[in-house]
Protein backbone atom coordinates (compact mmCIF):
# COMPACT_ATOMS: atom_id res chain seq x y z
CA UNK A 1 0.00 0.00 0.00
CA UNK A 2 1.25 3.33 -0.90
CA UNK A 3 1.00 5.71 2.10
CA UNK A 4 1.67 9.67 2.05
CA UNK A 5 2.92 10.94 6.05
CA UNK A 6 2.34 14.25 6.93
CA UNK A 7 3.93 15.69 10.14
CA UNK A 8 5.42 18.94 10.99
CA UNK A 9 8.24 16.72 13.73
CA UNK A 10 10.58 15.58 11.39
CA UNK A 11 11.77 12.62 13.50
CA UNK A 12 8.40 11.51 14.05
CA UNK A 13 8.25 11.02 10.06
CA UNK A 14 11.49 9.41 9.55
CA UNK A 15 10.47 7.08 12.43
CA UNK A 16 7.38 6.10 11.03
CA UNK A 17 8.78 5.68 7.42
CA UNK A 18 11.39 3.49 9.05
CA UNK A 19 8.93 1.54 10.95
CA UNK A 20 6.15 1.04 8.19
CA UNK A 21 9.08 0.14 5.04
CA UNK A 22 10.89 -2.21 7.25
CA UNK A 23 7.08 -4.39 7.42
CA UNK A 24 7.37 -4.78 3.78
CA UNK A 25 3.57 -3.85 3.23
CA UNK A 26 3.90 -0.02 2.96
CA UNK A 27 5.57 2.16 0.48
CA UNK A 28 6.37 5.80 1.60
CA UNK A 29 4.99 8.12 -1.47
CA UNK A 30 6.35 11.12 0.18
CA UNK A 31 6.58 13.08 3.09
CA UNK A 32 5.55 16.26 3.85
CA UNK A 33 5.19 18.73 7.47
CA UNK A 34 2.62 20.94 6.83
CA UNK A 35 -1.15 21.21 6.11
CA UNK A 36 -0.38 22.91 2.41
CA UNK A 37 2.44 20.15 1.92
CA UNK A 38 -0.55 17.48 2.35
CA UNK A 39 -2.79 19.19 -0.01
CA UNK A 40 -0.19 19.23 -2.74
CA UNK A 41 1.21 15.74 -2.12
CA UNK A 42 -1.88 14.09 -2.10
CA UNK A 43 -2.50 15.69 -5.93
CA UNK A 44 0.92 14.61 -6.75
CA UNK A 45 1.00 10.96 -5.54
CA UNK A 46 -2.71 9.79 -4.60
CA UNK A 47 -1.42 7.86 -1.71
CA UNK A 48 -3.51 5.02 -0.69
CA UNK A 49 -4.06 6.19 2.47
CA UNK A 50 -2.43 10.37 3.98
CA UNK A 51 -1.29 9.27 7.63
CA UNK A 52 -1.14 12.66 9.06
CA UNK A 53 -0.90 15.00 12.11
CA UNK A 54 -3.76 17.05 13.48
CA UNK A 55 -1.53 19.92 15.46
CA UNK A 56 0.63 21.55 12.76
CA UNK A 57 2.09 25.18 12.39
CA UNK A 58 0.21 27.20 9.68
CA UNK A 59 -2.59 25.02 7.96
CA UNK A 60 -4.17 22.13 10.44
CA UNK A 61 -4.38 18.72 9.96
CA UNK A 62 -7.94 18.74 9.97
CA UNK A 63 -8.28 21.99 7.87
CA UNK A 64 -6.41 19.83 5.19
CA UNK A 65 -8.07 16.87 5.29
CA UNK A 66 -11.40 18.60 4.34
CA UNK A 67 -10.10 20.09 1.57
CA UNK A 68 -8.73 16.56 0.35
CA UNK A 69 -11.87 15.27 1.36
CA UNK A 70 -13.77 17.82 -0.96
CA UNK A 71 -12.22 17.27 -4.08
CA UNK A 72 -11.16 13.30 -3.26
CA UNK A 73 -14.24 12.21 -1.16
CA UNK A 74 -12.88 8.80 -1.41
CA UNK A 75 -9.40 9.56 0.11
CA UNK A 76 -8.73 7.84 3.06
CA UNK A 77 -7.05 9.57 5.90
CA UNK A 78 -5.62 8.64 9.31
CA UNK A 79 -5.18 10.85 11.41
CA UNK A 80 -2.84 10.53 14.14
CA UNK A 81 -1.77 12.89 16.85
CA UNK A 82 -0.34 13.20 20.78
CA UNK A 83 -3.84 14.77 21.47
CA UNK A 84 -6.74 13.17 22.41
CA UNK A 85 -8.55 16.29 22.06
CA UNK A 86 -12.70 15.93 22.57
CA UNK A 87 -12.96 18.57 19.91
CA UNK A 88 -10.52 16.84 17.41
CA UNK A 89 -12.15 13.41 17.76
CA UNK A 90 -15.58 15.24 16.57
CA UNK A 91 -14.43 17.15 14.00
CA UNK A 92 -12.25 14.44 12.49
CA UNK A 93 -15.42 12.00 12.70
CA UNK A 94 -17.58 14.43 10.67
CA UNK A 95 -15.38 15.21 8.58
CA UNK A 96 -15.40 11.15 7.35
CA UNK A 97 -11.88 10.66 8.32
CA UNK A 98 -10.81 6.78 8.33
CA UNK A 99 -9.28 6.52 11.89
CA UNK A 100 -7.87 8.77 14.87
CA UNK A 101 -4.88 7.25 16.94
CA UNK A 102 -2.54 8.54 19.25
CA UNK A 103 1.26 8.62 17.98
CA UNK A 104 2.13 6.81 21.65
CA UNK A 105 0.70 3.46 20.29
CA UNK A 106 3.15 2.83 17.53
CA UNK A 107 2.19 -0.54 17.04
CA UNK A 108 -0.91 0.20 16.21
CA UNK A 109 -0.39 1.96 13.35
CA UNK A 110 0.35 -0.99 10.70
CA UNK A 111 -2.86 -2.85 11.83
CA UNK A 112 -4.29 0.87 11.39
CA UNK A 113 -3.28 1.09 8.15
CA UNK A 114 -4.12 -2.59 7.07
CA UNK A 115 -7.22 -2.04 8.42
CA UNK A 116 -7.87 0.94 6.65
CA UNK A 117 -7.15 -0.64 3.42
CA UNK A 118 -9.45 -2.94 3.71
CA UNK A 119 -11.93 -0.23 4.25
CA UNK A 120 -12.91 -0.50 7.73
CA UNK A 121 -12.62 2.72 9.81
CA UNK A 122 -10.24 2.37 13.02
CA UNK A 123 -10.06 4.61 15.69
CA UNK A 124 -8.12 3.68 19.29
CA UNK A 125 -9.19 2.24 22.07
CA UNK A 126 -9.14 5.53 24.20
CA UNK A 127 -10.99 7.56 21.12
CA UNK A 128 -14.06 4.78 20.83
CA UNK A 129 -14.76 4.78 24.33
CA UNK A 130 -15.33 8.32 24.01
CA UNK A 131 -17.57 8.58 20.83
CA UNK A 132 -21.08 8.03 22.94
CA UNK A 133 -20.61 10.31 25.37
CA UNK A 134 -19.03 13.43 22.84
CA UNK A 135 -21.65 12.88 20.46
CA UNK A 136 -24.60 12.31 23.11
CA UNK A 137 -26.18 16.03 22.31
CA UNK A 138 -25.48 14.59 18.53
CA UNK A 139 -28.31 14.42 15.64
CA UNK A 140 -31.68 14.45 15.49
CA UNK A 141 -32.89 11.59 13.73
CA UNK A 142 -30.74 10.41 10.38
CA UNK A 143 -32.68 9.45 7.71
CA UNK A 144 -31.57 5.73 6.44
CA UNK A 145 -34.27 5.01 4.43
CA UNK A 146 -31.72 4.98 1.51
CA UNK A 147 -30.51 2.17 3.02
CA UNK A 148 -33.54 0.26 3.61
CA UNK A 149 -33.68 0.59 7.38
CA UNK A 150 -36.38 0.03 9.32
CA UNK A 151 -37.98 2.22 12.30
CA UNK A 152 -37.27 -0.73 14.66
CA UNK A 153 -33.39 -1.48 12.95
CA UNK A 154 -33.05 2.50 13.63
CA UNK A 155 -33.78 2.12 17.29
CA UNK A 156 -31.34 -0.50 17.88
CA UNK A 157 -28.34 1.76 16.01
CA UNK A 158 -29.17 4.58 18.49
CA UNK A 159 -28.95 2.12 21.26
CA UNK A 160 -25.84 0.34 19.91
CA UNK A 161 -24.32 4.49 18.93
CA UNK A 162 -25.28 4.53 23.05
CA UNK A 163 -23.04 2.36 24.12
CA UNK A 164 -25.43 -0.34 25.20
CA UNK A 165 -24.73 -4.08 24.92
CA UNK A 166 -27.50 -6.49 23.76
CA UNK A 167 -29.23 -7.63 26.80
CA UNK A 168 -29.79 -3.83 27.72
CA UNK A 169 -31.12 -2.93 24.10
CA UNK A 170 -33.60 -5.66 24.38
CA UNK A 171 -34.33 -4.92 28.02
CA UNK A 172 -34.66 -1.03 26.64
CA UNK A 173 -36.55 -2.18 24.00
CA UNK A 174 -38.66 -5.10 24.95
CA UNK A 175 -37.16 -7.60 22.63
CA UNK A 176 -35.61 -10.87 23.08
CA UNK A 177 -31.04 -10.73 23.34
CA UNK A 178 -31.60 -13.41 20.22
CA UNK A 179 -34.25 -10.88 18.20
CA UNK A 180 -31.34 -7.91 18.68
CA UNK A 181 -28.45 -10.15 17.44
CA UNK A 182 -31.01 -11.04 14.37
CA UNK A 183 -31.56 -7.59 13.69
CA UNK A 184 -28.08 -6.06 14.31
CA UNK A 185 -26.86 -9.03 11.70
CA UNK A 186 -29.32 -7.63 9.33
CA UNK A 187 -27.86 -3.91 9.75
CA UNK A 188 -24.12 -4.45 9.69
CA UNK A 189 -24.63 -6.19 6.24
CA UNK A 190 -27.79 -3.71 4.91
CA UNK A 191 -24.80 -0.65 5.85
CA UNK A 192 -22.07 -2.84 4.93
CA UNK A 193 -19.87 -2.57 8.23
CA UNK A 194 -18.26 -5.11 9.89
CA UNK A 195 -18.95 -4.29 13.97
CA UNK A 196 -20.93 -2.35 16.20
CA UNK A 197 -17.76 0.02 16.76
CA UNK A 198 -18.27 0.70 12.97
CA UNK A 199 -21.89 0.82 13.37
CA UNK A 200 -21.60 3.95 16.06
CA UNK A 201 -19.03 5.99 14.20
CA UNK A 202 -21.52 5.74 10.86
CA UNK A 203 -24.25 7.15 12.99
CA UNK A 204 -22.22 9.98 14.68
CA UNK A 205 -21.81 10.96 10.97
Amino acid sequence: MKVLIVDDDNLVSLSLKTILEASGEVTIAGIGNSGEQAIELYEEHQPDILLMDIRMEGMTGLTAGKEILSKHPNARILFLTTFADDEYIVKALHMGAKGYLLKQNFESILPALQAVSRGQTVFGEEITDKIPELMSAAPQKRDFSEYGITEKEYAIIEQVANGLNNKEIAEKLYLSEGTVRNYLSSILEKLELRDRTQLAIFYYR
